[in-house]
């Protein structure tokens, strides 16, 4: 009867979110050009049976738009190091004559063996376009596995937040005022850090809220999941550590941050109910339910591939939650 309990939580919360955003979302989808829109709508219905066809299909889909969005007035320093190791890079994306900027930091998805701060247009778009709105933005290179092994990604999210408060100020941020926004295996490494007391420098994460996009949030392997050995990679193979290493386990542990959850119509196996439970267990917490939206006829790639096209939904709204803080 509790667990009956608690996916119904989750089902009210998320038609509660999906009643708030649907027709907003469906209003700026359509702004996108005609066969765009309906390459994705193609696409979406199909997306989670064939995750190595679909990704990559989105992704080109979008690579003409982003080779031709708008890039000017923001100056690009490329593979500033925050570490010893060749993957503890970053990309800073500042406008001109930036001051006292409020700052976001980005750290990209692949199922923690891949991704990358810069692949082709994808991920630099979110940098353009979060600078063309007076913001300083860093995207983030860190240690995948198998190579890194957990809490290595979160131990370089950690190190670029110091860096970025030791050296915001002259590219003309604020480091008073850092957000933190991750997708995928990305927003799985930003919840950790944020919710996760132990992993976080003894004065507290240092940030002022998150942005968590399709994540996973609870640890579970299942051998259907086209990415669940990718997962083991990075948080091990024995099921007795998964408990702890969930994020969503310790959204009690310590400072309570403000929190953006998205995912989309077509995501990626599994992360769609990953984000309704952490939006669920959040509503529990705080006794008010934290900002979310799911993006109608999107999947897992052209959430993010759509910043910087005439798509500005997402962005918009994560505006708006820095701006109210909620």
């Amino acid at each position: 009867m509790k667990k009956l309990c608690w996916g119904l939580g989750i089902a009210a919360a998320l038609f509660f979110a999906l009643a708030s955003f649907a027709t907003p979302a469906a209003a700026q989808f359509s702004k996108l050009p005609g066969y765009v829109q309906e390459e994705l709508k193609a696409i979406g219905p199909g997306f989670q049976k064939d995750i190595r066809t679909t990704i990559p299909a989105t992704s080109r889909l979008f690579e003409p738009l982003l080779k031709a969005a708008p890039k000017d007035g923001v100056i690009v320093t490329k593979n500033v190091s925050y570490g010893s190791d060749a993957q503890q890079v970053i990309d800073i994306y500042q406008p001109v004559e930036l001051k006292n900027a409020p700052i976001l930091i980005f750290m990209h998805g692949g199922a923690y063996v891949a991704g990358a701060k810069d692949s082709g247009e994808v991920s630099g778009n979110i940098g353009y376009w979060f600078a063309r709105q007076g913001m300083l933005a860093f995207n983030i290179e860190y240690r995948l596995a198998p190579a890194s092994h957990w809490p290595g990604a979160v131990e370089d999210l950690s190190s670029v937040i110091q860096w970025v408060k030791a050296h915001a100020a002259q590219y003309g941020g604020d480091p008073g005022r850092i957000w933190l926004m991750g997708h995928s295996a990305g927003a799985t490494h930003v919840a950790t850090y944020i919710f996760d007391k132990a992993l976080q420098p003894r004065d507290g994460p240092g940030v002022l809220g998150a942005i968590l996009v399709s994540g996973r949030y609870r640890l579970d392997y299942d051998p259907k999941d086209p990415n669940g050995k990718n997962m083991q990679a990075y948080f091990g193979t024995d099921p007795k550590l998964y408990a702890d290493r969930s994020a969503i386990n310790h959204i009690n542990d310590g400072v309570k941050l403000p929190v953006f959850l998205a995912v989309t119509e077509y995501d990626n196996p599994g992360l769609d109910v990953s984000g309704a439970e952490m939006l669920a267990a959040l509503c529990k917490r705080d006794g008010a339910c934290p900002r979310f939206i799911r993006q109608e006829y999107h999947n897992h790639i052209s959430e993010m591939a759509a910043f910087n096209t005439q798509d500005e939904l997402l962005g918009r709204q994560i505006l708006d939650f820095m701006k109210r803080g909620r």
